[in-house]
């Protein structure tokens, strides 16, 4: 009898935007995610490090581990997940501040982000997220929202909304009917509920680059990381900086040499500062996911380095 495999992945993928913007996103980049991962999709697709959650929203898995530990994100996908969040509601609540702050201008802006950082809201994280300083996601030691005024008060006009509206109706229907499972969790405790079946894609603070959004990455946390992920039993992919036109990251070569390493050279938009925006090669650290003939059955497959910008 003959047995015929299907995979998960490898595929191609068409990127959508998700409803958060951050430092780092990786919306661009799922193309060459997705075509890059060997995984029949048995288990779950596991994320220590959600963030904007562009990459799981795009590849659409039907059971997923998703962890962060900003309880913000969290807090928000949740919402979109359940219905409580719903397009309705974020387009009323864009409408509504919108207007107060085309009329008050920066003065609102930090009325909102004080009112957040009292209460919470994910409406208020949106807002504040389309708002701040080049869609920066930052948060300081206490969790608190952080980020400066964009200087731009008439930054909600109905196209905008329209935009995030649709962002967050898009998110709501890849969930549905999905077994999936947000938790706020250090990525210790999301690495120890994994099993063989599943395929865990990482998406850290890039060591080095001074671009996480919530806590303080070491390099010892980053260390700590690596020798983890090369202890899991299930495939991987570890999202890390490669090289810029200032120097190559010992990283990757202290702790995954050796392993597959597929590249992508594309450009940074979105940073707190211009020499965190600009051309990056970006590598993708590879273990290929188990099938049913076992994990050597599926090869590394070289893709050529291509430019991109987001």
């Amino acid at each position: 009898m003959e047995i015929v495999v299907t995979e998960f992945l490898p595929r191609i993928v068409s990127p959508k935007a998700p409803p958060l913007k951050s430092q780092g996103i990786k919306t661009k980049l799922v193309p060459f995610i997705a075509g890059s991962i060997a995984w029949q999709g048995m288990g779950r697709w596991v994320e220590p490090f959600v963030g904007s959650g562009a990459v799981v929203l795009n590849i659409a898995p039907k059971h997923a581990l998703l962890a962060d530990s900003n309880e913000h994100i969290i807090r928000l996908y949740k919402g979109i997940q359940s219905g409580e969040i719903s397009a309705a509601r974020v387009k009323e609540h864009l409408t509504i501040e919108g207007e107060k702050l085309s009329k008050e201008g920066e003065d609102h802006y930090y009325s909102v982000r004080t009112r957040f950082n009292a209460a919470s809201d994910p409406l208020d994280l949106i807002f504040l997220n389309r708002s701040c300083f080049n869609g920066v996601m930052r948060f300081n030691k206490k969790g608190q929202f952080n980020v400066p005024f964009c200087r731009k008060p008439n930054r909600f006009r109905q196209a905008l909304i329209s935009k995030i509206t649709n962002q967050v109706s898009w998110a709501a229907r890849v969930m549905a009917g999905k077994d999936w499972r947000f938790e706020c969790q250090p990525w210790k405790t999301t690495l120890a509920a994994v099993n063989p079946e599943d395929f865990v894609y990482l998406d850290p603070p890039y060591i080095g680059r001074h671009t996480d959004y919530c806590n303080q990455w070491s390099d010892i946390e980053a260390d700590n990381l690596a020798s983890a992920v090369k202890s899991l039993t299930c495939g991987f992919a570890y999202s890390m900086w490669k090289a810029n036109k200032y120097r190559e990251n010992s990283h990757l070569t202290e702790h995954f040499e050796g392993y597959p390493l597929e590249t992508y050279s594309h450009f940074y938009h979105v940073g707190p500062s211009e020499d965190l925006r600009n051309e990056m090669e970006e590598a993708l650290v590879l273990k290929h996911g188990h099938s049913q003939f076992g994990p050597s059955c599926l090869p590394t497959r070289v893709l050529p380095a291509s430019r991109i910008s987001i």
